[in-house]
């Protein structure tokens, strides 16, 4: 399988694109700017399966140039894992919030997946071998909400509702959605107080990929292994 992931460079991203070069599949992985050493290294380590990719989420003609190189190419996509994501204005009130901020994780969190969708729909096989994987968060759930992350919170809740629209799209063809919620994970996000580490987190969601569990769930929001999360 090919995949295409985003924010690669770091935590989740970085631990999704070592595990998915593990089981032998060929990685497209997008960084922003900083390619970070540990991408690198795993670029020197596998070459021939690493295709590291200069991608702002932020800018439409940045994902639209690489799609189509991609296409022109001749390549493919199995899987898409909308991975990159900002968290920002944290334990602010709704008094002290940064509009500005706010609108740049908005557009960074949910129009940034759309784009690529967008553009890289085109490359993606249809059928059952097909995913498209956004990482949600439980900050997005109705059910659980709490005052705070306020932008985060948001974003996510709308990153899920794109899942559900992308989901009823794609009906037919074969190809699974899924809006994941990682868990709290060790990251430079998470911070060093969380529980899980992502090299755990990235096994359970690449084995989605693979499709080794099914998931029942009404809808695309679920947790790291597949089972339903609330709303």
């Amino acid at each position: 399988m090919k995949f295409l992931i985003t924010g690669a460079n770091r935590g989740l991203g970085l631990q999704l694109t070592r595990e998915a070069l593990k089981r032998g599949y060929h990685i497209f992985a997008t960084v922003r700017k900083d390619q970070g050493e540990s991408l690198l290294e795993l670029k020197n380590k596998y070459s021939d399966m690493l295709s590291i990719l200069t991608v702002d989420v932020q800018k439409e003609e940045e994902v639209q140039a690489v799609a189509k190189h991609l296409e022109d190419s001749g390549q493919h996509l199995d899987v898409m894992i909308n991975n990159a994501a900002v968290l920002n204005e944290r334990e602010k009130s709704i008094e002290e919030l940064d509009m500005e901020q706010s609108l740049i994780a908005l557009d960074i969190n949910v129009l940034g997946p759309m784009r690529i969708v967008k553009h890289f729909l085109p490359l993606l096989n249809k059928g059952p071998s097909a995913s498209i994987f956004h990482i949600s968060s439980e900050a997005a759930s109705f059910t659980n909400a709490y005052a705070g992350d306020y932008p985060y919170g948001i974003s996510k809740a709308a990153l899920n509702m794109f899942s559900e629209k992308l989901k009823k799209y794609l009906e037919g063809d074969g190809v699974q959605v899924l809006a994941i919620h990682p868990g709290w994970m060790k990251t430079d996000m998470g911070g060093e107080n969380a529980p899980y580490d992502p090299k755990e987190t990235a096994v359970m969601i690449i084995d989605l990929a693979e499709r080794k569990k099914e998931v029942v769930s009404r809808f695309t929001f679920v947790n790291r292994d597949g089972s339903s999360m609330d709303i």
